[in-house]
């Protein structure tokens, strides 16, 4: 037998609204322990409201909810399939001659709509509005002037200059220096076929460097095989010239390897250009395949709970989905995040890290279902 539309409709509406109630309360609990955090960060800092604070925190959501994407499909279908099972609606729709495979399969493709949606959607947004978040953490919480960057013409660096030596023989006066490099050996931390622009307050051009080589170490940039070009028009061939910095590998690497500021859809371009630059893309390959996985991973998360809330009700029913909600969901975060730092750190290939989890839960889910059909 068939499964009207009516009846679909009937059980993805329910569905549909637990979710979005799920999403909202655990959006709510992240907003109001995120802000409270920056408050925190920001009672050191002079000049910063508290309409800003509460927007820096609106900007996080998106992104947070992506993280909280997965149990909040995993909770709200087992309170749905629970709360069929205790007004006994499941018995009607079993007495009908309907199976669980039936019912079960319009709350799937939902969470499989809505990770689809999520990808194509809500990911750009979120990448979108994280990066204004990091621009005014950066200002107003980090007090970082730095910016970097990266295209397929290589590597660029803005770093400030306070006025420090610019080398030993030279005074600098304050200004910034914009940094290009067109390929980068990450292993030795060198960046190779280098040009430097060094601007005073006034966005006047001061010097220019052409460099072979320059390698980043404690404090400087140390070029090699440098011509220097004045503003007096001056032109100098040197073997070695010192640039001080603030920036640290650390600092360089983080600014790469954090995924959540990329948008799916630029993904696979920045990828290449990382790796055409001679970065390590590793962990944004990693995110991109997990991405990829995440709408048959919501609708697997489906296919457990319905498993799980489906079983005939009993006393202390209640207390024992949400212990086994709880469990499952601590499972689920505790392989998927094993098997991605396996990824991170190349020891599986990244699309095993994501897709395993996948496979891992629709396996159990499935395994769970069959077994309550047949028993």
């Amino acid at each position: 037998m068939k499964l009207s539309l009516t009846l679909s409709r009937y059980l993805t509406q329910n569905y549909l609204i637990n979710t979005l109630a799920m999403l909202l309360g655990l959006l709510s609990i992240i907003y109001l322990f995120d802000t409270v955090e920056l408050i925190r960060r920001a009672s050191k800092v002079e000049g910063l409201s508290f309409i800003l604070i509460l927007q820096m925190g609106l900007l996080k959501l998106p992104e947070v909810g992506q993280i909280l994407f997965p149990f909040a499909i995993l909770f709200s279908a087992m309170f749905t399939f629970w709360q069929l099972n205790r007004r006994s609606e499941l018995v009607v729709l079993r007495s009908a001659g309907f199976s669980a495979w039936q019912f079960i399969t319009p709350v799937m493709l939902l969470a499989l709509a809505i990770g689809i949606f999520q990808i194509a959607a809500l990911n750009p947004l979120s990448a979108l509005l994280i990066g204004k978040y990091e621009q005014l953490e950066n200002k107003y919480l980090d007090n970082q002037d730095n910016e970097i960057a990266l295209f397929s013409g290589g590597l660029w660096l803005r770093q400030t200059i306070d006025g420090t030596r610019f080398d030993e023989n030279t005074d600098l006066e304050q200004g910034y220096v914009i940094l290009n490099a067109r390929k980068i050996d990450q292993k030795n931390w060198m960046l190779k076929d280098v040009t430097a622009l060094y601007f005073g307050k006034e966005d006047a051009l001061l010097m220019r460097l052409d460099a072979e080589e320059a390698t980043l170490e404690q404090g400087r940039w140390l070029f090699q095989n440098v011509h220097t070009y004045q503003r007096n028009n001056k032109t100098e061939v040197k073997q070695y010239y010192a640039l001080p910095t603030q920036l640290t590998i650390h600092d360089i690497e983080e600014s790469f390897s954090s995924p959540a500021a990329m948008s799916f859809w630029n993904l696979p371009s920045h990828i290449r250009t990382l790796e055409e630059t001679g970065f390590d893309a590793i962990q944004l390959r990693v995110h991109y395949q997990s991405l990829l996985s995440q709408p048959l991973f919501l609708a697997a998360m489906v296919l457990l709970a319905a498993s799980v809330a489906m079983r005939p009700p009993r006393n202390g029913g209640g207390l024992i989905l949400f212990a086994s909600g709880i469990f499952m969901g601590f499972m689920i975060f505790f392989i998927s995040s094993y098997l991605q730092a396996m990824g991170y750190s190349n020891q599986i290939p990244p699309a095993l890290s994501a897709w395993a989890p996948v496979a891992l839960c629709w396996a159990f889910g499935l395994t769970l279902l069959i077994n309550l059909e047949e028993g």
